[in-house]
């Protein structure tokens, strides 16, 4: 191992990390995905989240030491990054696990070790603090390290006691500080460790989980002790390197000197830039990884952080001037920063960029309607005398215009308006309670996981018998009912059942879960779908349709064959439309998610582009060319990594065992996958392509139809064709060629029909001309039109503007829904009065807006009712002229 020093770069301090550990027998697991498989947080936030099973027993992995550098996002304190030194949103984790191996001893002495004898941290600089009764980590500390006992500081609860949740695993944390100096304190007589300022320097926190919380407060020693430490890479480097803060370290500043020299302004020169370039180095760098990991742009959930992340780091490149797009070109400087520990960067480059550059257009278009709508709101409140926005108004400009909240809240502290949060959050909280009753059955796991997790514990996961089989002899081992635990169902009574082994697919992998039925020798449950948790507990949602069931029974349970065999072809024909896509398209095709029914099928995938209606063709003709083929499917069992090395495509969000299950189709796909599928791919029959769209940015979506419901759609469409065929007097044949024939006659009617319009609209502007009256010794025709369109408005305006030679047109066209204007200033006039700024003030008084140039402009009012008092507006500004 080499030998460290201040000048080390982030990449030598984590591999020295790894290489500590391995050299003491840990498994070194690669960085998990941010996307963790634990479905109770949004985010991988610490090292321990990829173990947490481990840690809960609940899973064993062949290793009891493990090592990491786990790619970490946290969200919880946003306004935070950037301002102080310290804060990320994306940050590195190095942990070191112990699961029932070793404990404080051994954790405690690395941990000095590496820090003072690897990273070559002068000792004295160093502060301990444990647990406030933690007398075991005292002594080692003091007797076997030799800290002296003056820089071993006992904390309470607060800071030196970590707990899994409000019962369960928790137990004592002992942390390693560095003292910075004082000059980075806050002066007080009373700085110390515990104090808030920046002098002392959390590095390292060794957590001891050592005891079991019972309901009732009173801890008691688990059988298995761990150990889970977090040391933060970012902070480490920082020290090791002699940088004020994190953000000067060398895999982070080299993004904030690229900014620099688009901004063409210089780095610390100016604190408020120096704030932006910083939450534009940190977003970016969490923008990055987290489409690398298969997020995008999006609404709700992890995609509305993305989404709000990119927006931030824009906003903060306004302030710094830089008004065209330029996050996307930043994405490369990450991708070279980091390439050496996430080689999976370079290939996703491309991607990665053009997702990014695709939110910044769209941001920048709802910037443009947004901005307009929250000014518009304004001026209303403000007629009003109303200084606050209402939450639900602050609602529809997030959920109609995709306006974010901390953007409309910037525009209106601006103008001195507050916002109604709680109103907002309300309304957002509503729109989330109406989506969720919108998707149907909730059943019981959705709404109270805790219990399954016991009951998984107690039973341990369900044996899947599918693959081969589609029947077997299973015993009843739990029922629920209203989510809580029964010992029976009668007749006509829902519930979920648990068995000790299942024929039944249970929903996965975007495959919906087997229908079927148990039985027994007097009763019968039919069996809707089946659910998975926690990676092998089988739900299956049933309801007594004869007889009772009582748990301990042996029922037979029987899969409906159709269904298994619809959902599979749909399976298959998904793979193969996959393979399709990748060979029209190209390699960077990566799912992003599917869906497969016994009905239907639904594929999203990376591309940045709508498909044109040929590549589309030539998808579907690539799939039916395989299915003729009529290819055998392969399925086969290989290690992880080898799967992978042969071909194997593996997709984001799937939690893949040491061993996983490979399905080929012939020569033209292989991919992971633990669904059910066709023996061969002639089974499928027919392939379909309903639809293809977009979803987010650099997302598409793909849905079809295989099997029976494919040559359903196609008889359809064919009696389509023959019903308007037969309408029309002309064979299938010749259909188009009598269409295209027929919308051009229709284009040349309309045609005509509008110029006639129009000239008599033109006639009849001659009429108007008795209108006209002087004001301030301009020309002035101001009046009301009835039955015009906004294009025929424009050519009166433009024929009167003539026939005055010099003057001013202004015309109101009431409408059903407002009332459209237009308004012309001749040429010689335009130095004096501006169209733009006259249109504004008319159709401000009518509850509206618009603009233009200085000799036309068009707008747009609601009240009909005030066009006398919008014709005395615009006068009054003539006789100010």
């Amino acid at each position: 191992m080499w030998e460290l020093n201040r000048l080390f770069s982030v990449d030598q301090i984590r591999q020295s990390f790894l290489d500590f550990f391995a050299e003491r027998s840990s498994q070194i697991e690669p960085s998990a995905s941010l996307i963790p498989v634990d479905p109770s947080i949004l985010f991988t936030i610490a090292g321990m989240v990829p173990f947490k099973k481990m840690f809960l027993g609940l899973e064993n992995k062949g290793y009891t030491r493990a090592a990491s550098c786990q790619r970490c996002i946290r969200t919880n304190d946003l306004d935070n990054v950037g301002r102080t030194a310290r804060h990320h949103t994306f940050f590195e984790m190095l942990g070191n696990f112990s699961f029932g191996d070793y404990f404080k001893p051994d954790a405690i002495r690395w941990g000095w070790e590496f820090i003072t004898e690897v990273m070559k941290i002068d000792p004295a600089r160093l502060w301990i603090t444990i647990y406030t009764d933690d007398d075991e980590a005292y002594r080692i500390w003091k007797d076997e390290v030799g800290v002296s006992p003056g820089r071993i500081v006992r904390l309470g609860e607060e800071d030196n006691f970590w707990r899994m949740g409000e019962t369960g695993p928790c137990g004592p944390c002992s942390e390693i500080l560095i003292d910075l100096g004082e000059d980075r304190g806050c002066g007080k007589p009373t700085c110390a460790v515990g104090c808030d300022c920046d002098r002392f320097l959390e590095l390292w926190n060794l957590v001891f989980t050592q005891y079991d919380c019972r309901a009732d407060g009173m801890l008691s020693p688990l059988p298995m002790r761990n150990i889970d430490t977090g040391l933060g890479l970012e902070r480490l480097a920082s020290v090791i390197q002699g940088k004020d803060n994190n953000y000067e370290i060398d895999n982070i500043l080299p993004i904030i000197e690229y900014t620099a020299r688009l901004s063409n302004i210089r780095y610390k020169q100016d604190e408020a830039s120096d704030v932006a370039w910083k939450v534009i180095a940190d977003h970016v760098r969490a923008a990055t990884f987290l489409i690398s990991d298969g997020v995008f742009p999006a609404n709700e959930g992890r995609g509305y952080v993305l989404r709000r992340l990119i927006r931030r780091a824009i906003q903060n490149g306004r302030k710094l001037g830089l008004k065209n797009l330029f996050l996307f070109q930043l994405v490369g400087v990450v991708v070279d920063l980091m390439k050496r520990a996430y080689p999976e960067l370079v290939e996703k480059r491309e991607h990665i960029s053009q997702v990014v550059k695709s939110e910044e257009e769209r941001f920048s278009e709802t910037l443009e309607i947004g901005s307009a709508k929250v000014t518009e709101l304004l001026d209303s409140l403000r007629a009003k005398n109303i200084d606050t926005i209402p939450g639900i108004e602050a609602f529809k400009l997030y959920d109609t215009y995709g306006f974010p909240l901390d953007l409309t809240r910037e525009i209106a502290h601006d103008e001195d308006f507050k916002i109604d949060v709680a109103g907002f959050e309300q309304a957002l909280a509503e729109q989330k309670t109406r989506a969720r009753g919108a998707t149907g059955f909730s059943h019981e796991e959705a709404e109270n996981p805790e219990i399954y997790g016991t009951i998984l514990t107690e039973i341990g996961p369900t044996e899947f018998l599918g693959y081969d089989n589609g029947s077997c002899r299973a015993r009843l081992l739990r029922i629920l009912h209203d989510n809580k635990e029964v010992s029976r169902l009668t007749e006509g009574q829902e519930g979920v059942l648990l068995l000790d082994r299942s024929p039944f697919y249970a929903e996965s992998g975007g495959q919906r879960g087997d229908s079927g039925s148990l039985r027994g020798a007097d009763s019968q449950v039919l069996i809707t779908d089946v659910h998975k948790y926690g990676g092998g507990l089988f739900l299956h949602l049933g309801k007594v349709t004869h007889g009772i069931i009582d748990a301990g029974m042996d029922l037979t349970a029987e899969v409906d064959a159709g269904h298994r065999q619809a959902t599979a072809v749909n399976h298959t024909a998904t793979h193969l439309l996959q393979a399709a896509l990748r060979k029209v398209l190209g390699n960077h095709i990566k799912q992003s998610g599917s869906l497969v029914t016994a009905t239907r099928l639904r594929f999203d995938f990376t591309h940045p582009a709508a498909l044109h209606e040929r590549e589309l063709k030539k998808v579907e003709e690539l799939v039916n060319e395989w299915i003729r083929a009529d290819s055998e499917v392969n399925v086969s069992e290989t290690s992880y990594d080898e799967a992978v090395k042969s071909g194997a495509l593996a997709f984001f969000g799937e939690k893949y065992d040491q061993v996983v299950r490979s399905v080929s189709v012939g020569e033209v796909s292989t991919e992971l996958c633990g669904g059910t599928h066709c023996r061969r791919s002639g089974e499928i029959g027919l392939f379909k392509i309903t639809s293809e769209s977009g979803i987010a940015a650099g997302i598409r979506r793909i849905e079809g139809l295989a099997g029976y419901p494919a040559w359903q759609k196609s008889v359809e469409e064919e009696k389509i064709l023959h019903g308007v065929s037969g309408l029309l007097g002309v064979s299938v044949h010749d259909l188009e060629e009598k269409v295209a024939k027929l919308l051009k006659e229709i284009k040349q009617k309309d045609k005509l029909l509008e110029e006639l319009a129009t000239r008599q609209a033109l006639s009849a502007a001659g009429d108007l001309l008795d209108r006209v009256k002087p004001v301030n010794e301009v020309k002035c025709l101001m009046t009301i039109v009835e039955g015009v369109n906004a294009k025929q408005l424009r050519s009166v305006v433009d024929d009167l503007k003539n026939r005055l030679g010099s003057g001013l047109v202004l015309l109101f066209a009431p409408r059903d829904e407002g009332v459209a204007i237009v308004l012309g200033v001749t040429k010689d006039l335009t130095g004096r009065l501006n169209a733009g700024k006259l249109i504004a003030a008319a159709a401000q008084v009518l509850g509206g807006r618009g603009g233009g140039r200085p000799d036309f402009a068009q707008a747009g009012g609601k009240d009909k009712t005030k066009i006398p008092q919008a014709m005395e507006a615009v006068e009054e500004l003539i006789k100010q002229s």
